[in-house]
């Protein structure tokens, strides 16, 4: 069975960083297009980047262009999300999400949660003093 799993979440201070991690087992990262979206207590689940399956395009919410990068690493089988000058309003579950079509590693559709295909379990990020 396809699984996503994310790690790297945690507790960290405003202004600090985390880098978390999205490893698959069973299937090749390499033929899909993944995303990272969060979901914030009493919010809905947003989009927070997305990384096409060549790795030559990426995408970011606003609220995170210039903090977070996206990146992937074929060799380990995974994709990284870099979040650095963490803010409070960072705080959330942060979920990954591969997508099979290339339809959606678009700069107006990557952030559509109907595109994603495989979804991870999340991890919990709270950026607090």
């Amino acid at each position: 069975q396809v699984q996503l799993v994310e790690s790297g979440g945690g507790l960290v201070q405003p202004g600090g960083s985390l880098r978390l991690s999205c490893a698959a087992s069973r299937f090749t990262l390499d033929y899909y297009t993944i995303g990272w979206f969060r979901q914030a207590p009493g919010k809905e689940r947003e989009g927070v980047s997305c990384i096409s399956s060549s790795g030559g395009s990426t995408y970011y919410a606003d609220s995170v262009k210039g903090r977070f990068t996206i990146s992937r690493d074929s060799a380990k089988n995974t994709v990284y999300l870099q979040m650095n000058s963490l803010k409070p309003e960072d705080t959330a579950v942060y979920y990954c999400a591969a997508s099979r079509s290339r339809y959606y590693s678009d700069p107006h559709r990557w952030d559509r949660e109907r595109g994603y295909d495989y979804w991870g379990q999340g991890t919990q990020v709270t950026v607090s003093s």
